[in-house]
């Protein structure tokens, strides 16, 4: 559905774009991740074709950008990050024309109107100028007109910024929902956004792709020390804490040990390893072999903020990262 391959943008010496490439199969949602100044808002723009690429090839919906922009843009819905609204007009007014730029006319006009009033939450105020509405009824009245012409791609740009917790989690079920039938570009700096909102991520730094995979496979790839949540519990008496942590950083491959906190009895701490070294196995004997109780030993995921800082600090993107 979509199809990058060796884009770039280039603008006098800056390079914004260097050399990407990746696919996104019809009816996923892929979060486009990173930075400030990585080159994810060029690249989001060269694919709704606001700008040509300096160099390479983009695919939407089968349209080569730069061959045939009028047939992708007729298959796209972009929301950028300051919704494309018309202030002087009123809500029903303005998606009516929207939807009439995008080609509908007629029972098909007002049947998409009303879809998409409901759907986003802004029936309720299609009589109001949008100079009156607040920053989060833009937002959804600029998620409605991305959607009224039920294009097969949606290129989405920050569609949650200014919207109350409840309406973020009526957006993200309402983007969960267009998944199937449309494929959508999901662009936020809310990471946890894209963890439920996700399939799949690409992770742009410094104009390369450093990471494109799911979330559970980038997890698995990039963890080469392991850490580990234990939780131990006296057979008698209490607990030194400190006596426990001492235990525990004796073990061989651990590399540091952090204290978490007591609760009934139980002193949870976080064990890490060092690079390519199991720790389970020692660290439970230990505990055992100290007389004390074992209650919980268990791997922590890496979340994913702990992936994008990893993949975007500055050594490992400019070194290409992980392809």
């Amino acid at each position: 559905m979509i199809k990058v391959e060796g884009l770039s943008k280039r603008y006098a010496r800056h390079v914004a774009v260097d050399n990407i490439s990746f696919e996104i199969e019809k009816g996923k949602i892929v979060g486009f991740l990173g930075p400030n100044g990585a080159g994810k808002t060029t690249t989001m723009r060269i694919l709704t074709c606001f700008m040509p690429p300096s160099s390479g090839m983009a695919e939407v919906a089968g349209f080569n950008v730069m061959d045939s922009p009028m047939e992708v843009k007729k298959r796209i819905g972009y929301l950028p990050e300051t919704p494309p609204l018309y202030p002087e007009m009123e809500v029903g007014e303005y998606l009516q024309f929207v939807g009439k730029l995008k080609g509908l006319s007629g029972n098909d006009l007002a049947k998409r109107v009303a879809d998409v009033s409901d759907r986003c939450n802004v029936a309720e105020v299609s009589k109001k100028l949008i100079a009156k509405l607040s920053k989060g009824y833009k937002q959804r009245v600029g998620l409605a007109q991305a959607i009224i012409h039920n294009p097969e791609v949606l290129i989405l740009d920050e569609p949650t910024s200014g919207l109350d917790p409840k309406q973020i989690l009526e957006t993200r079920d309402l983007i969960k929902s267009l998944a199937g039938d449309h494929t959508i570009i999901l662009s936020t700096h809310i990471l946890p956004e894209v963890e439920q909102t996700c399939e799949s991520v690409i992770i742009i730094s410094q104009g390369h792709v450093v990471a494109r995979d799911s979330v559970e496979n980038l997890t698995s790839r990039l963890r080469g020390s392991e850490t580990v949540a234990v939780e131990v519990e006296p057979r008698s008496g209490e607990l030194d804490t400190a006596v426990v942590q001492a235990k525990l950083e004796q073990v061989a491959g651990v590399s540091r040990v952090v204290y978490r906190d007591t609760k009934a009895g139980r002193s949870h701490f976080e064990v890490e390893s060092l690079q390519c070294r199991p720790v389970r196995a020692e660290l439970a004997r230990a505990v055992v072999e100290s007389g004390w109780n074992l209650n919980e030993l268990r791997g922590v995921n890496l979340s994913l903020e702990d992936i994008f800082l990893q993949l975007t600090n500055t050594d490992q993107a400019a070194s290409g990262g992980a392809k």
